[in-house]
């Protein structure tokens, strides 16, 4: 089977969601935190020891970078910058993201980590 190919991609900052849509007239919502979690980077991947990463539910991304025309380089707000989404990742993790998720969520549970942030960033000063 060949790799659906990426034909748009929407970032919905409010909801920390992005949208992306293939070739195959297929689209999926991807959370920020999801994406971050699951980057495809070798700081998170660790030569296929994936290590599991925390405290991102409020993460967004800040910008998309296209690589050729095969990736996307995602700027996530919390300086992570590294991993390349290519189309094939982007429709694993769009058209997986149910059992993905759980399987995060069972990690989460079983490692006895957390999804909220450390540091409530939304914290307004006077």
């Amino acid at each position: 089977m060949t790799t659906p190919t990426v034909t748009g991609l929407k970032l919905k900052r409010k909801s920390r969601m992005l949208e992306v849509t293939f070739d195959t007239n297929e689209t999926f919502n991807i959370s920020c935190e999801m994406l971050r979690v699951h980057s495809p980077s070798a700081e998170v991947q660790r030569h296929g020891n994936p290590i599991l990463v925390t405290h991102k539910k409020n993460v967004n991304i800040t910008d998309i970078k296209p690589v050729g025309n095969y990736s996307v380089k995602l700027v996530f707000d919390d300086g992570h910058d590294t991993g390349l989404f290519t189309w094939k990742i982007l429709y694993e993790l769009g058209s997986q993201q149910v059992e993905i998720w759980e399987r995060y969520l069972a990690r989460l549970r079983a490692e006895k980590g957390s999804r909220e942030p450390l540091i409530d960033m939304n914290i307004k000063y006077s």
